[in-house]
């Protein structure tokens, strides 16, 4: 009898190679529309600053032929992404229903249409897009190389949307929890092995080619024990409030949207239109992702009007709304962030530089109610190992603070329409 060591099997390594390499480019891309959503956004404000105008012309125009676009050309691509990713994991016998949430196809639209929504001055995001582009990306190379339904199934859209997830913040352990927190998926060891290694392979991509050109980092962090603790109650319940104000308004304006039946492309440019009465009153700052506005307000590179957090919560509502292809995670982050500068600033109980984390922390954890994934982000993303503990307590003040306001987490509740029985409904 002959015995074979897994080890140098052919089978084995081929999976482990796909997985990895499949990490890789779905690393490459997103630092491509991570690079390129920088640009859109930049633009625009150039542009804007140039011709006034462009503030009350731009959004409907853009964000209504964006959508047009999307709905048309790249359906099963619209708004974030991680509904889609999520219900299309309960298409387990049904490959033809999944391939209408996460293909190739959709994958390019993904890329693209955001960056559309960008230079027409929405709020965009990009954490979700990444997590369905990743998803699509492994999914069809795993398809492509022949994988064993098992891990179609499973493994390569889990391992796919991680690693999105994880090359998007360049911050590998968040995108472990992120599977095991969000997505809710529990697979054989031999498989969470191999996710593992995914997540690993693209964020370490993402970090080689961008390293600090995104992420903050301040070790000057400190929180002794005392008053300053006091704080952690405060911006979790705070946070958490208004983190799941967020959330109850994306589910319920979804609803109610649904149910008038207006067209896609009418309802896209009147959100278009509160974009752009919103930019105009921000001057600028609410367009985009967020990126440059967090970290600036980290670095403390300038102050920020109190109204900015309320406005660009609006901002991220409205182009959620409009149904163009967008995520939601990096202007929440910016949203916590304005949010924890106006409570440093009325209730000065602890630095404002830990405050401001702590409330990024209980904002992201209160809209997703994900709080293992929100403080392990946050504290990833910002090197802030100082203040861990008061993360982690402030994301589940702000979890449990969320829960009474909304009894079904976000992308619980919005992938319900992608599932088999709303499909068959429409």
């Amino acid at each position: 009898m002959e015995l074979r060591s897994p080890f140098l099997s052919y089978i084995v390594w081929k999976q482990r190679l796909v997985f990895w390499i499949g990490a890789i480019i779905v690393g490459l891309v997103i630092v491509m529309m991570t690079l390129l959503s920088e640009w859109a956004a930049e633009t625009y404000r150039i542009l804007s600053v140039q011709f006034p105008w462009f503030h009350f012309v731009i959004p409907p125009v853009g964000m209504g032929f964006t959508a047009w676009l999307t709905f048309r050309f790249f359906p099963g691509s619209e708004r974030s992404g991680i509904p889609q990713v999520k219900a299309a994991l309960e298409f387990t016998h049904n490959p033809k229903e999944r391939s209408e949430l996460i293909s190739l196809k959709i994958a390019f639209g993904k890329m693209f249409l955001p960056i559309m929504g960008l230079l027409s001055g929405a709020s965009v995001g990009f954490g979700g897009p990444a997590v369905h582009v990743g998803a699509a990306i492994m999914l069809s190379l795993g398809k492509a190389i022949k994988f064993p339904p098992h891990y179609v199934q499973n493994g390569l859209i889990l391992a796919g949307s991680a690693a999105g997830f994880a090359a998007m913040f360049s911050t590998p352990l968040a995108g472990i929890i992120f599977a095991i927190e969000e997505m809710g998926r529990t697979l054989e060891e031999r498989i969470s092995s191999l996710v593992l290694t995914a997540i690993i392979f693209s964020g370490i991509t993402a970090y080689a080619l961008l390293n600090s050109y995104i992420y903050f980092e301040d070790e000057s962090l400190i929180m002794p024990m005392g008053k300053n603790w006091l704080a952690v109650p405060l911006c979790g319940i705070v946070g958490g409030f208004l983190g799941g104000i967020f959330s109850k308004m994306i589910v319920l304006g979804s609803a109610l949207l649904k149910r008038t039946g207006i067209s896609i492309v009418v309802i896209a440019i009147a959100c278009g239109g509160v974009v752009a009465i919103v930019n105009y009153f921000s001057n600028g700052a609410t367009v985009g992702t967020g990126y440059q506005q967090t970290k600036a307000i980290l670095h403390g590179l300038h102050s920020i009007d109190a109204a900015y957090p309320f406005l660009k919560m609006l901002a991220t509502c409205a182009t959620f709304f409009s149904g163009i292809p967008s995520g939601i995670f990096v202007p929440s982050l910016a949203t916590g962030a304005g949010f924890g500068v106006n409570l440093a600033h009325w209730f000065p109980i602890a630095p404002a530089s830990a405050m401001i984390l702590l409330c990024m922390t209980a904002y992201f954890s209160g809209m997703l109610q994900s709080p293992l994934t929100s403080f392990v982000l946050v504290m990833e993303m910002t090197n802030s190992h100082e203040i861990l503990i008061p993360l982690m307590a402030t994301a589940f003040v702000a979890s449990g603070t969320s829960k009474l306001i909304n009894s079904m987490p976000l992308y619980l509740a919005m992938c319900e329409a992608y599932k088999p029985q709303a499909i068959a409904k429409e």
